[in-house]
């Protein structure tokens, strides 16, 4: 048995041995071996952070600050699969599958955040809220090259996975614990608004997801998303091609504007009259963000049109515009887990997002899609399927 084991080790190429960490072995974890004493020794400063979010009951480590004791329903028999929440009344069609799997570890000779240890973004919350980065010219080349790589993973995840694609171009997945999130990037499908946790629920053919990546390379970060329709796109459903298509497009829209002088606020006018068009409604909760050796730095930058956001684009000023659109209501409520918000009535959301540079004559797409990146636009709906509320 031991030979068709892997030591769990960062960088350790080594078959495992019998022993297994005894704190994994209290609380539940299994499979949790290491080649020899010193290996583990070695490795324990990283390893034990997964004892941190590791629920005793769930033999894969159910994050134990989203699943609270007593409220989980009864695991199915043969698969062991379970909703975490079965008292809450869901708004729409997902439901949470759990156990989630271990939080993931990334190897230590890639540079880490400050949050991936504890899960607090120190340097971010002593940040000014009026002061904007201007990058100098090394800085806009660190972001070029995240960003590349941003777009390689996205790329790479909306046919795939996610963590291995970030680790494989030696950079920590932005997400991974930062304010305790336990995955590597956001998934959300359908009804939810932003800030899925990817679990165990299957994809089925109809559904719309939302693939949100962020990546720390360098000692900058890069952020970047998009909304995947899932099986026979030439089948998807009129309101799903609506919200998704006129989102893409808000987005384009916003980024025509973005150049020296050009006002913050203005995003979100054009994004509102365009989302308004097609009966269309903005989720003003969320919004895009400045971002550089920080993750979420200012500038804050709404979504939706008279808003009060100050300042003006500047050359060297790095920042994503990122809106999210719903076919209804543009209200959230969460679920218990903290993170995953859905439409208060149930229906659809799409979001989109660029990392961008302001140039000396106008703007840089950092994340930009490429000829062979999957997904894209479909043609829109009829008219008929336009004017549905």
């Amino acid at each position: 048995m031991s030979g068709t084991r892997k030591c769990l080790g960062v960088d350790c190429e080594n078959d495992a041995g019998d022993l297994q960490c005894p704190t994994c072995l209290k609380i539940g974890i299994k499979d949790s071996y290491f080649c020899s004493q010193d290996c583990f020794k070695k490795n324990w400063s990283q390893h034990k952070t997964i004892h941190k979010t590791a629920d005793g009951k769930s033999n894969n480590g159910t994050v134990r600050r989203i699943v609270p004791p007593g409220l989980t329903s009864n695991p199915d028999p043969g698969s062991g699969l379970y909703n975490p929440f079965p008292q809450i009344a869901f708004t729409g069609t997902v439901r949470p599958v759990y156990p989630l799997s271990p939080m993931r570890m990334v190897p230590r000779s890639i540079k880490h955040p400050d949050w991936a240890a504890d899960g607090v973004p120190k340097a971010e919350r002593r940040l000014s809220r009026t002061k904007i980065d201007i990058l100098d010219a090394k800085g806009q080349e660190a972001m070029r090259k995240v960003c590349r790589l941003a777009r390689e993973v996205l790329d790479i995840t909306a046919a795939a996975v996610c963590h291995k694609a970030c680790v494989e171009r030696e950079s920590y997945p932005s997400p991974l614990n930062y304010n305790h999130f336990p995955k590597s990037l956001c998934t959300s499908v359908n009804e939810v608004i932003c800030h899925g946790i990817p679990d165990q629920r299957i994809l089925l053919d109809g559904d719309i997801i939302n693939l949100d990546i962020s990546l720390y390379h360098g000692g900058y970060h890069a952020d970047v998303n998009e909304t995947y329709y899932v099986g026979d796109r030439a089948k998807a459903d009129p309101d799903s091609v609506r919200v998704i298509e006129t989102t893409r497009e808000c987005l384009d829209k916003a980024i025509e504007l973005v150049k020296p002088g050009t006002p913050i606020r203005e995003f979100g006018r054009v994004i509102e009259k365009h989302a308004n068009s097609r009966n269309c409604n903005v989720v003003t909760t969320w919004g895009g963000h400045g971002i550089n050796k920080e993750f979420h730095p200012p500038p804050w930058i709404p979504h939706y049109g008279k808003n009060k956001a100050v300042g003006v684009c500047k050359p060297g000023m790095t920042f994503t515009i990122e809106p999210i659109l719903a076919l209804g209501k543009p209200r959230e409520i969460y679920w218990p887990d903290d993170w995953t918000n859905v439409t208060v009535d149930g229906k659809r959301t799409a979001q989109f997002e660029h990392t961008l540079l302001v140039t000396e004559t106008g703007v840089e797409v950092l994340t930009a899609r490429l000829q062979d990146s999957p997904g894209g636009p479909i043609p829109m709906p009829t008219t008929e399927g336009e004017t549905e509320g």
